[in-house]
Parts: structure tokens; sequence; C-alpha cells
């Protein structure tokens, strides 16, 4: 092309160091998305930092430059009207400027699009969201051993629709700039606690509709006693899950016409001193007060509409209590079941307050192996190997747990399904909330389960139904 020709368009591009410099971002993350376009074509990076580099630093970078040549050109206007005007055809020295810029908007366009698809279906994934920002390590743990682990942490935490979506990056926003000022909680809070839970409504009920019934389901619950012999138990129940009018726990809460409201007293919904329940097809309503609790203390704290987060508040991010934890490793054969007291050793070792994850690196295992140096050194020489996996066993099961940098320990996330390891269902129903004319709330067992076994070392119905030797201590 004749110098009068490419003058123009060289003219444009650099009449300003601004709009140079915006070439120059363009044809960086151009190029950078030509060299990545394998890792975008799968739409996923096994490295956290390279997945934030590929889908979110590229495409801000490329839209930043789109933005600084137009910006560059207006702020050289005067100078490019009169190079413009020396030239012999203006007209045509126009019209090239024109095609060359349609066909790179065409070209733009088309990276652009796939830049900012993929730069928001990375911003959805469960990587960006738990591994990118590593405030998020102990939820994003926890997710990997929920049974959500393969939904998306947008399927829940984002509501459906444009609103939703806004809203949610509007808070990822501000969080952001929590982290990078360093003026985030510790721990981090969780949906409820937070007040940022969608709606299960908007989200849990998009997969689980509440009104379906759903028939008794049994349940086992494995345990080991603090004992030299680890003595086994199992607990056997048959929860009445019901659903829709045929009662059973949900469709007591839930049902067709059913709405339950509830004040709490603190920001983790632990101490609830007020329920109102409603049937509106059956046109009863009654409110129930805690022991103690004055009539106008609805009028005083926050007042929640009843949702199945209320119960199954952990059902995507649960973390275990120690005891139940080493019961599972027990049961599933992370830890041997013959050591003697590892059931009783194990859970004093993980209950230890470690000051750093290395410190309890350095000494969950070490010290489970000079319990059995010490006390059972026969054990300690002839199966080292046992004693070793049950160390690490147990190491596992603290790192999936407590997080000191983080202030996240035992307890700190309360899981209310169920009241065996926190109050859960006792929040409510503890028989001590009461209407003004002395109803209560029930605490009566056989609302939500019968008990087919008790802590029995080989329950007969498990022989009977030929699950003896497969039943889990399944987490709550």
């Amino acid at each position: 092309m004749p110098e009068h020709q490419e003058r123009p368009l060289i003219l444009l591009l650099t009449s300003h160091w601004v709009s140079m410099l915006g070439a120059a971002l363009v044809t960086l993350a151009g190029f950078s998305w030509l060299f990545a376009l394998p890792a975008n074509i799968r739409g996923h990076a096994q490295n956290p930092y390279i997945g934030l580099l590929l889908f979110v630093a590229i495409p801000m970078v490329f839209f930043a430059g789109l933005a600084l040549i137009p910006i560059g050109i207006i702020l050289a206007k005067r100078r490019v009207e009169q190079e413009f005007a020396t030239l012999p055809d203006r007209h045509a020295a126009w019209r090239r400027a024109g095609i060359f810029f349609g066909v790179m908007t065409a070209a733009n366009v088309l990276i652009g699009s796939q830049l900012t698809y993929r730069s928001v279906e990375h911003m959805e994934t469960v990587q960006f969201c738990g591994q990118t920002c590593h405030v998020m390590n102990p939820e994003f743990t926890a997710h990997l051993l929920a049974p959500h682990q393969q939904v998306a942490c947008a399927t829940c935490h984002v509501a459906p629709g444009a609103t939703g979506w806004l809203k949610a990056k509007m808070n990822g926003t501000k969080q952001l700039m929590d982290v990078v000022f360093n003026k985030f909680p510790r721990p981090i809070e969780g949906g409820l606690e937070s007040n940022k839970l969608v709606s299960s409504a908007a989200t849990c009920e998009q997969c689980h509709e509440s009104q379906v019934f759903i028939g008794p389901e049994l349940r086992t619950i494995t345990k080991y006693k603090d004992e030299a012999a680890n003595t086994r138990t199992e607990t056997v129940l048959m929860m009445q899950v019901g659903g829709g009018r045929f009662g059973g726990i949900h469709g007591a809460h839930l049902g067709p016409g059913v709405h339950i409201r509830y004040a709490a007293q603190d920001k983790t919904r632990q101490t609830i001193p007020w329920v109102e329940y409603r049937n509106i097809e059956k046109g009863v309503t009654r409110t129930y007060l805690a022991s103690g609790a004055k009539p106008d203390v609805a009028g005083t704290l926050p007042v929640f509409e009843m949702q199945c987060a209320d119960c199954h508040n952990r059902a995507a991010h649960s973390f275990e209590a120690p005891d139940r934890a080493v019961d599972n490793a027990i049961t599933t054969g992370r830890i041997a079941p013959d050591l003697p007291f590892v059931k009783k050793t194990g859970v004093e070792l993980i209950k230890v307050n470690y000051q750093t994850d290395e410190d309890a690196r350095q000494k969950i295992p070490s010290s489970l192996a000079n319990f059995y140096q010490q006390k059972y050194p026969d054990i300690a020489a002839k199966r080292a190997s046992d004693v070793q996996a049950a160390g690490n066993a147990l190491l596992a099961i603290y790192q999936h747990n407590v997080f000191p940098d983080l202030k996240v320990t035992w307890g700190t996330y309360p899981n209310n399904l169920g009241h065996t390891d926190n109050p859960g269902c006792f929040r409510c129903h503890d028989d001590s909330h009461a209407t003004a004319d002395k109803k209560t709330i029930t605490q009566d067992c056989s609302a939500c389960h019968q008990s087919l076994a008790m802590d029995e070392a080989s329950p007969e119905i498990l022989k009977t139904l030929g699950v003896a030797e497969t039943s889990t201590g399944v987490r709550q």
C-alpha cells in the first residue's frame, strides 16, 4: 500500500498516546487469546490462577484497549482533521479507514464475544469461586465432600434472570474489595448469616420440588465407642420425609397452604424465640413464644419466612463434627477399626488447638505414632503402616474442617439438619415454644422418625434387610 494510503490508518492509531496504548493492549490481548485458544475452547484451566489470567485478565485488557483507541482519536481530533485535510483524496482515505475499522470491529466482536462468554462462564465455576479467592477455601473444601460437589456455585448462589446475575456480581465486587483491603470477616459468614442467600424457591426448588411426596427412608448411623476395642454400634432410623399433603417432615413445614415465619435472635439463627404457623387452607394461625420471650419480640428482631435452607443450610458445604468424622473414617476403612483406642485418641488429636495448618501437619500423625510407641510398642512395630494411614486420615479430617488462618474451627458453621451435633430441629421443637393456650411445638421423636435400633452392636433389623455389613455412618 502506498505511503499516502497507509498514512490515514497510521495517523488514526498513533494520533495520541492513549490510542497507541489501546492498540498495544488490543494486540497483546488478541495474541494472548490465540495462544490460549485450546484452553478457551475447553473453557477450563487446571490452575485457578491460570484461569483467572485467561478468562478474566485477558478480557479486561482486551476491552480496555478497545475503549482507549477511540478515546485517543477524540483527544487528538484537531490534529487528525488537519492531517486528513492535507491528503490528496480525503474521501478515499476516510473510506479506507472505515473499511479497516469495520473489518477490525467484526474481528474484535468475534474475539470479544468469546472472551465475554468464557469470562462470565468461568466466574460462575467452582474453581473461580472457591480456589481463586483463598478466603473461600473452607467453603470450597467442604463443597468437595458434600452431595452437591458437581453443582456449580452459581446454580445455588445466583438467582435466575438478569437481575439475579447483576445482584450477584455487585455483591461479588464488594467482596472482592473487602479482600483487597483486608476487610473481610474471619470466619467468612455463611449464607443465612449474611442474609445474602438466594431463596430456596429460586434455587433448591428448581431441582427439588417441595410438594413431591417422598416415602419413608432408612437411615443408619454408625458409631464407635471410646474404648480399646472401638466397639461398633448402629442406630437405625426410618425417616418420615413425607411431602405435599401427606405430612411427614416436608409436609408439616412446606405443605400446601403452610407458611411458617420465625424471629432469630442471632445472626446464625440458632436462637429462635418466636414462631408463627399459618395454614391458609385450614384457616389456622398459631404464634409460639419460647419460654421467657416477650410477646412483642417479633417486632424487635429480624423475621424470616421458613424455606428449605433453614434446615438444609449445609447441603452443599457440610462440615463435620470431630466424633462423627472419625466414625466415618473408621467405617469407610481409612482408619483400621482394630487399632486400640484409635477412636478416642483420634478425636482428642484433631480437637487440639493447633496454631497453623503446618503445625497440625507435623503433630497429628506423629502424635498418633508416639501414642502407639509408648502404649502399644508391639502394634507400633508390626502395624506401622496402619498407624501411619490412620494418622494421615486424621490429618485429612482436620484439614477438611479446620482452617486456623481464617478462624474456622469445629462448630464454626452449625448444621441445622438433625439435632445431634447442633440444636437443629430443637431450635423450635424443644417443647418450650408455646401458644397463649399452652399448645407447644412438639418434641415427639415419632413425628419425624421411627427408631428401629438405638446404638446396638448388631441390630437384627439390618440383618433382616441384608445391609449389616454395608451400612455407613451418614453425615447430617
